[in-house]
């Protein structure tokens, strides 16, 4: 008997695992708000006897080390992996006994980073699962360039040589539990689907179905700009990070808000896009606690620099404080809860934008009134964009702000939530902004001009979309998460959650 509990970070697009039999289990690359972990054991009855990485993350901070302070885990590390804590180093064909007849056995798999283990859960010596980590992905691989630009080409290579390790090494009907895939930026491509065994990624896997020029050379030319926080999350779990501390921060007065706002500091609203725009602090930034909150905001924001949470309820603060302290956003400089009526000192106007549809903006641009702005990313403007459009992607808006021309910006993305961020960048300096709020393929039938182009900015030459072609589809199309707004789909293969976001896998059994 075995059972695998998935444990979502839905707001990173990454999973955690916890598996075992009856009496103990395995946590694997688990989140930084460990209780989620201890708390999916204790409904199962189990101790965690082990709690591994497959290597040392850059995309959020671990909490690998701090659960197994807590649950006295031994704490299983790949050896290559440069750290500066105890550890049970993990090298190639290691094993380790979890419960009667379970099994954990390391095999390297080198490409997502050099030190890369994938682990294989086997129940009497039949592989039944594979922690795969940031290598063999659904679908597609975690991407090879998050380490050292020198090594990413090499690295490529690794990838599609440990992808085909683990295809030629299990059975067709072993599970695939990769941590990256469901949204996070470090996954190579968008995954195909939400749950895999080696035999269909043998059939579809990019990397076991091309031969390895083909592999590296589209996956090189596919990746997409990492996000500036990565940077500092090696590190961080390099060094081990500190204990979470999730209590409350200091509450901010409408003076205190003022202040901070005046020192340069950054104040940000978590309420909805359609909350902030109809009344909102000058000077404060809008990202959706719901909307990927963490990978944005520690995108953007410059690193270390003080923040003060602006919240509709204590809950939303607190949700959002969890979410960001996987990415080391660790202690806001203060909050405040409410809404701006309590934020704004006396004599104060809260201030507002309009928000509005493609529909809307056709018959400006008609009129040769506009400026637009695109703040997808590259790869979704290549599939199309409206012609003269500005484009700059979110997360460079804040440093190129004296790149878009004077007059009213109309903003938009390819659902809303990141023309709502850059709309609230834009609106704290005191630009006249609009929020294009709608779905990107509502562009082409608004009688927008739609075209095609290599080069970005409003000069651009493009070729025009005709009424044959389709524009960019309405969501991204490389890892981002669920596209702008969209809520992430329910895990497929599993059965009723068992703590929140929690979630027991299907094949709870051997004979499953």
């Amino acid at each position: 008997m075995f059972f695998v509990d998935t444990i979502e970070v839905a707001g990173l697009g990454n999973r955690s695992y916890l598996a075992g039999g009856p009496h103990t289990a395995v946590a694997v690359d688990p989140p930084r708000d460990v209780e989620r972990v201890i708390t999916a054991a204790a409904r199962r009855g189990v101790r965690i006897g082990y709690v591994v990485e497959t290597h040392l993350h850059n995309d959020y901070v671990s909490g690998g080390l701090e659960l197994a302070r807590l649950t006295g885990a031994a704490y299983l590390v790949p050896a290559g992996a440069r750290v500066a804590f105890e550890r049970v180093p993990v090298a190639d064909g290691d094993t380790v006994p979890v419960d009667a007849g379970l099994t954990l056995e390391a095999l390297a798999t080198p490409g997502h980073t050099p030190h890369h283990t994938s682990y294989v859960l086997k129940d009497d010596g039949h592989a039944v699962a594979a922690f795969t980590g940031g290598s063999l992905l659904i679908g597609t691989v975690g991407r090879p360039d998050l380490v050292e630009p020198r090594l990413t080409g090499e690295l490529a290579r690794a990838q599609h040589a440990s992808a085909h390790r683990l295809a030629a090494e299990l059975p067709d009907d072993t599970v695939v539990l990769p941590t990256h895939g469901f949204g996070s930026f470090c996954a190579a491509g968008t995954a195909d689907g939400d749950a895999t065994t080696v035999g269909r990624e043998r059939a579809r896997n990019e990397a076991l179905v091309k031969d390895v020029d083909a592999f590296v050379a589209d996956l090189l030319a596919g990746l997409d700009d990492v996000p500036a926080y990565y940077a500092h999350m090696g590190p961080a779990n390099a060094g081990g990070p500190a204990p979470v501390d999730l209590t409350p921060p200091a509450p901010a007065d409408a003076a205190e808000i003022a202040a901070r706002l005046a020192a340069g500091e950054w104040v940000v609203d978590l309420r909805s896009r359609l909350a902030f725009a109809a009344g909102h602090v000058a000077g404060a930034v809008n990202f959706e606690a719901d909307g990927q909150l963490a990978v944005h905001l520690a995108w953007l924001l410059p690193w270390g620099k003080p923040v003060t949470l602006l919240a509709e309820s204590p809950e939303q603060l607190a949700r959002a404080q969890r979410e960001l302290v996987q990415v080391g956003v660790d202690r806001p400089a203060a909050a405040a809860v409410g809404s701006p009526a309590a934020w704004l000192r006396a004599g104060e106007q809260a201030r507002t934008f309009r928000r509005a549809v493609f529909a809307e903006l056709a018959e400006g641009y008609a009129a040769g009134e506009t400026v637009v702005l695109d703040v997808r990313r590259d790869s979704e403007r290549a599939g199309g964009h409206i012609a003269g459009s500005v484009h700059i992607p979110v997360h460079q808006v804040r440093d190129r702000l004296g790149e878009i021309p004077a007059g009213t910006v109309w903003v938009h993305c390819a659902g809303g939530m990141r023309a709502a961020i850059a709309a609230s960048l834009l609106d704290a300096t005191g630009r006249d902004v609009v929020a294009v709020d709608d779905a990107f393929a509502a562009a082409a039938a608004s009688g927008l001009p739609m075209t095609r182009s290599a080069r970005t900015g409003p000069d651009a030459p493009g070729t025009p979309i005709t009424s044959g072609d389709t524009a960019a589809p309405a969501g991204p199309t490389s890892p981002a998460g669920p596209s702008d707004g969209a809520a992430p789909a329910d895990p497929a293969g599993t059965t009723a959650p068992t703590a929140p976001g929690t979630a027991s896998v299907a094949f709870e059994d051997s004979a499953a």
